[in-house]
């Protein structure tokens, strides 16, 4: 026994020089802590008459914000199982009778949705003034320049900047920041009492902006359960998006096709008289996906 406790003895003694000696011949190395990375952060805000679902899609970060088509209309959880998104926001306006768009949308570089092609828009005769302004308004704009991706909201008509390639595009309106272009885009007429989105009335909106640093904002404006007449008007939304940082935006469409899915769970805009969500297939969506 004696011997196994001397044994035991010299062994520590062994183990606690080694220690020792490894401590006070090896520089201590100061950890720094990873930054964390960068990923989609939802919040809610409650409005006056509404609930604001908020996403908010950081710059360079490892989510990339593009456009999906339906050959048919479709839910925003169809374009989710479809597309594996981690979320989905509702986008571009359509006709509902005939499922035709009414906004350009453009995927990898190709048109794929041409609103001068939905005969109901074109050959509608209280819309012949106001056609070159269809078929020139906002849109949300994905770019490739160089090894960056760079988002943009501008007009139809707008050229890409320089050293950069347009990729994708959605249309919709009307612009909202940096200023609100009804007039312009040709959804109000105030001459002709024409306000074709009901602009300065409470309702269920969609809207997408951009960040200075690049950072996307997608915002939809749900109506609460209790009180179906409200939601945000499009000025108010437009000032909406200020306080969330962003320094372009752009209405998207809104009312009954208002819809949001994020992580498994699907918020709709529109409510019915008795308090219950609205569920409207839409024809096209802004994804959120990993690159």
């Amino acid at each position: 026994m004696r011997k196994i406790k001397i044994l035991s003895l010299g062994l520590i003694s062994l183990a606690m020089v080694l220690w020792f000696n490894l401590h006070s011949s090896t520089p201590s190395i100061s950890t720094v802590a990873s930054s964390p990375p960068k990923t989609i952060r939802y919040f809610e805000r409650t409005l006056p008459q509404g609930i604001a679902h908020i996403l908010l899609i950081p710059a360079n970060s490892k989510f990339l914000v593009t456009p999906a088509l339906s050959q048919k209309v479709a839910t925003v959880e169809e374009f989710a199982q479809k597309h594996r998104a981690v979320a989905i926001l509702n986008a571009g306006f359509f006709d509902p009778a005939n499922q035709k768009t009414t906004s350009y949308v453009i995927l990898q570089r190709k048109l794929v949705a041409d609103p001068k092609e939905n005969d109901r828009l074109v050959n509608n005769p209280n819309l012949q003034s106001y056609l070159s302004q269809i078929f020139n308004r906002t849109e949300f704009r994905r770019y490739s320049c160089g090894q960056n991706i760079r988002y943009d909201i501008a007009l139809h008509s707008a050229s890409q900047p320089a050293g950069c390639q347009l990729v994708d595009a959605i249309g919709a309106g009307p612009s909202l920041l940096p200023e609100l272009t009804l007039e312009k885009e040709g959804f109000v007429d105030n001459a002709n009492k024409r306000d074709a989105l009901g602009s300065k009335q409470p309702n269920a909106r969609t809207a997408v902006g951009i960040t200075r640093d690049g950072s996307v904002v997608l915002v939809m404006v749900a109506q609460k359960l209790s009180v179906p007449a409200n939601g945000i008007s499009l000025p108010a939304l437009a000032n909406f998006m200020k306080t969330l940082g962003a320094d372009k935006a752009m209405n998207l469409d809104g009312g009954s096709s208002s819809s949001l899915y994020y992580n498994g769970k699907t918020f709709y805009g529109k409510v019915d008289l008795e308090g219950n969500p609205i569920k409207r297939p839409v024809k096209s969506v802004l994804l959120v996906q990993e690159n």
